[in-house]
């Protein structure tokens, strides 16, 4: 079916054509705003304000929503929004990393604010149809397809009643019926869920890229905090956008060539460096399966152990042979990292696409590690067939993994049984239910829904029925804020603690991964250099959410001479990269202090947004006790010799004579109050209360004391 067709068969329920505005050192200045409950399209100016304090990407998404909700907005009112925004550096082809864009929404899960970041077409086709932003609010009672047309410029709401839901098939047709020919598929993006999405509240969005080498529709995932599950409550079933092509200087950067010679250096680093250092080009992010592993990092069994002796069932050279080589697998043209890894040819072994040919996006190491590892299942062939299903149903896989995994610790204590769980022996490492319970939250079934609901509403329910004792599941339930843990063991890093559990939008790896630095390296032993670097890095993250630019060429490869460097943690040669370009694309003055003041200001706003919801204080960054230690007498003895050494070189106490009941309420006593005062060295360093609450000195500090912020959290303000 071509586009012609679609349009003779599907209802238009409104068209809008608008005046396109080409983009400026990186920014079009103009916001692209949809009501889908009566179909209004108009466009919105950039403020000023808006664009000098809160840049872009997270900060545009972060900015409108708080403008367009009220305190008490729930997830499924119809004023939420979903915003989607690149950033002014997003776009860019001439440096690698920079198809990134940030999804920002009042979350099903946290009942808060969540963002999360995604490679794929959709973000830059937004801003090169001329549009820094999609402010996406109101619920539409038919379902729908909103196709933002970028050569045509115009925008048309589509009825959609007829087409597949879940993303593989959705995205493909769209793509077909779209574009002109084969080679015009290349210039759209979809944005879809999935099935699975409306019966949970951890549906994510994909957001599709096309393969030129495979001649394939792929996908990126905005996964966290549930956002699919928005998407389908307001019936979406896709976005679609499309450009005339990509080429040149599509941004109308300033300098062009400082760009290029930056892009230069780090693409021949790529090329010489990433076979001996990440191999990103030939396992993706799955590299990692080993190195944690090794370093006991690996989560096993709902964290309770950090490696497994199977591990080499699912170790970075498995994926290697798995996945198709000699493939420029980039989710954004002009990225070298290659690190979008696939397996081709698939063949789908159960489910409502059984014996189909697929080509599985992944699986990257959260997926490895949190559908494998974690559940005690280290069958490749499983962990493929899972991530494909994830991805096309819509189910964030970080939160599959690890509420399955606490789904099996609970199946093992007897708190589930197959009376509860609809007949589904769930116990660590049975593969054949952990599908099946994937595909009956998908159908909408018995104890699939109830997985669905996420960690932390499942806790809360099997307490509430006395399945289970409460003070065990929360211990053992690894969710923050509401949100589930990514993948790492952080027990033994304090610094990592603080950097899952003081997140603003719960415990993503994306703000701060500090456990070689603080565990392997011990580059910081004190409370006061953990609060520095719980400062300097989720700030130098954010910076990426507001430019559109993926973290991994920050770090993952690393010029030769980095550990020369006074801060090698900080990689300071591409830290002057990301200077140098965000001069170059805007003509702004710019420095590494500006770009901490930057994300400062979207990162304090974001925690006050969490204040305003009922949510942004200490009692909020308390974590459950398993990511800080062992919770149970058989993780106590799996470490024995480690946990008895500390007891009497860090707590001063002989654990001599004492039984492991004895010594696991002193170690948890004492790391429990070490995370106390590590709370107290971060928020006295970020500028907040003991409460951990922005002080109105720091914000005045920021430039950012905007009256509306300072009016909420005056009565928060210590004497």
């Amino acid at each position: 079916m071509g586009f012609e067709n679609f349009k003779n068969s599907h209802n238009l329920l409104k068209e809008w054509k608008y005046n396109w505005t080409p983009l400026e050192k990186g920014y079009t200045d103009k916001i692209l705003y949809i009501n889908i409950s009566d179909n209004e399209i108009k466009e919105k100016d950039v403020p000023a304000e808006m664009k000098e304090k809160f840049i872009g990407g997270k900060g545009y998404g972060l900015r409108l929503l708080w403008d367009a909700t009220k305190p008490e907005t729930k997830w499924n009112d119809p004023e939420n929004e979903i915003n989607i925004a690149s950033g002014p550096i997003g776009g860019i082809t001439q440096y690698s990393g920079a198809g990134k864009s940030l999804v920002v929404s009042i979350s099903p899960q946290t009942e808060s604010i969540i963002d999360s970041n995604v490679g794929g077409f959709f973000g830059p086709f937004l801003k090169f149809s001329g549009f820094d932003a999609l402010e996406l609010q109101g619920k539409s009672e038919k379902e729908i397809i909103i196709y933002i047309d970028g050569v045509n410029h115009k925008v048309e709401i589509f009825e959609a009643p007829e087409e597949p839901l879940d993303s593989h098939k959705l995205a493909d047709q769209l793509t077909e019926i779209f574009a002109n020919d084969d080679k015009d598929k290349k210039n759209i993006g979809v944005v879809s869920a999935g099935s699975a999405a409306d019966n949970s509240l951890i549906g994510m969005l994909n957001f599709s890229f096309y393969d030129p080498k495979r001649k394939l529709v792929r996908l990126k995932q905005a996964g966290r905090g549930g956002i699919g599950t928005v998407f389908r409550d307001k019936k979406i079933k896709a976005i679609v956008a499309k450009v005339p092509g990509i080429k040149g200087n599509l941004n109308n950067v300033v300098d062009l060539k400082a760009i290029m010679e930056r892009g230069k250096t780090f693409n021949k680093e790529m090329r010489d460096l990433d076979d001996s250092q990440a191999e990103m080009r030939t396992k993706g992010t799955a590299h990692l399966v080993n190195i944690m592993n090794d370093y006991d990092l690996l989560p096993t069994h709902n964290y309770k152990f950090g490696s497994h002796p199977k591990a080499d069932e699912i170790h970075g050279d498995v994926w290697k042979k798995r996945f198709t080589q000699g493939i420029p697998d980039g989710c954004w043209i002009g990225c070298n990292m290659a690190c979008s890894k696939g397996v081709d040819n698939y063949k789908v072994r159960s489910g409502p696409y059984k014996d189909e040919s697929v080509i599985v996006d992944g699986p990257e190491y959260e997926n490895a590690g949190g559908l494998g590892s974690n559940c005690g299942i280290f069958n490749p062939d499983y962990i493929i067939e899972a991530n494909f299903y994830c991805d096309t149903y819509g189910i964030c896989t970080i939160s599959w993994g690890t509420l399955l995994a606490f789904i099996m610790e609970c199946y093992e204590n007897g708190i589930l049984n197959e009376e509860r769980t609809g007949g589904l022996k769930l116990n660590f490492g049975n593969a054949d239910s952990a599908m099946e319970l994937m595909h009956r939250l998908a159908r909408g079934e018995d104890f699939g829904v109830i997985a669905g609901m996420g960690t932390r509403k499942m806790k809360k329910m099997f307490a509430e029925k006395g399945w289970g004792n409460a003070d065990f599941l929360q211990d053992i339930a690894m969710e923050n804020k509401g949100l589930e843990y990514s993948e790492y063991v952080s027990k033994e890093s304090l610094a990592q603690q603080g950097g899952f559990a003081m997140t603003n939008k719960g415990p993503q790896h994306d703000e701060a991964w500090l456990i070689f630095m603080d565990m392997v390296n011990n580059q910081i032993p004190t409370f006061e250099d953990k609060a520095e670097a719980l400062h300097y890095f989720p700030m130098f993250r954010t910076w990426f959410g507001l430019q559109g630019l993926c973290k991994l060429p920050w770090n993952d490869v690393e010029p030769t001479t980095n550990a020369e460097t006074d801060e090698p943690a900080k990689v300071p040669e591409h830290v002057d990269n990301y200077v140098e370009i965000y001069k170059a694309v805007t003509g702004k003055p710019f420095d590494k202090e500006e770009m901490i003041r930057q994300s400062e200001r979207v990162y304090n706003f974001q925690r006050i947004f969490n204040l305003r919801k009922g949510f942004g204080t200490r009692k909020h960054d308390a974590q459950p006790y398993r990511a800080a230690g062992p919770v149970t007498v058989e993780e106590y003895e799996s470490r024995a010799e480690r946990y008895d050494t500390q007891m009497k070189e860090k707590i001063g106490v002989d654990p001599k004579g004492k039984t492991t009941e004895e010594k696991v309420a002193i170690t948890r006593k004492f790391r429990e109050e070490q995370y106390e005062k590590l709370l107290d060295a971060v928020y006295l360093r970020r500028g907040w209360t003991k409460n951990g609450v922005p002080k109105i000195s720091h914000l005045k500090e920021l430039g950012m004391d905007l009256p509306e912020l300072v009016e909420l959290i005056k009565p928060h303000q210590e004497d």
